[in-house]
């Protein structure tokens, strides 16, 4: 009897929540404001994706689908040490969680459609399947990683990137220019 007892059930799932992770880091429920962040940091800890790359809060009991407009969590602090690679990055994001990054935790490019502006990434953690948890790197943590960018090659591309744990990452192009042009 106690066996059948200490059987795991599968969560109950729950459809559709009715929570919503806006693109500036900000969680609604039922269209507002979570203004409490101790409660948005216990929610991140139960956010996952599913193998379809859907957002699902899941607790040993229940799970349910949420909207994300664009990445969960945001990079909003970075701390280095030491230079070339050698050199350490460290993230803080919008719910304290503290990331290096590194294999395990890469820092990606993606580039706006329109504009072409890029977009910064970190992942987090793995969710199901192939789909990552990220987190965005806001503009001002971007910059300071810009600054501590230096030139390397990628696939026979000339790119300025950064190093963290001994891997590089490349955060664009370099320019095309002629040294008068570049002074």
């Amino acid at each position: 009897m106690c066996a059948k007892s200490a059987q795991a059930r599968p969560a109950a799932d729950c459809g559709d929540l009715p929570f919503l992770i806006k693109r500036d880091g900000s969680w609604l429920y039922k269209g507002s404001p979570i203004a409490r962040k101790p409660m948005i940091c216990l929610f991140s800890t139960v956010l996952t994706r599913d193998e379809a790359g859907k957002y699902i809060l899941e607790t040993p009991a229940e799970r349910g689908q949420i909207e994300v407009e664009d990445a969960p969590f945001l990079a909003v602090e970075l701390e280095w040490n030491g230079s070339g690679r050698e050199q350490v990055l460290c993230f803080r994001t919008n719910v304290d969680q503290c990331v290096t990054a590194g294999r395990e935790h890469p820092i990606r490019i993606s580039h706006d459609l329109l504009s072409c502006e890029p977009t910064p990434y970190l992942h987090i953690r793995d969710g199901k399947g192939r789909f990552p948890i990220e987190a965005r790197i806001n503009r001002a943590t971007y910059y300071e990683l810009v600054a501590l960018a230096e030139p390397g090659i990628v696939n026979g591309r000339k790119v300025l990137g950064v190093w963290s744990q001994g891997v590089f990452f490349p955060l664009g192009d370099m320019p095309n220019c002629r040294d008068a042009d570049c002074a």
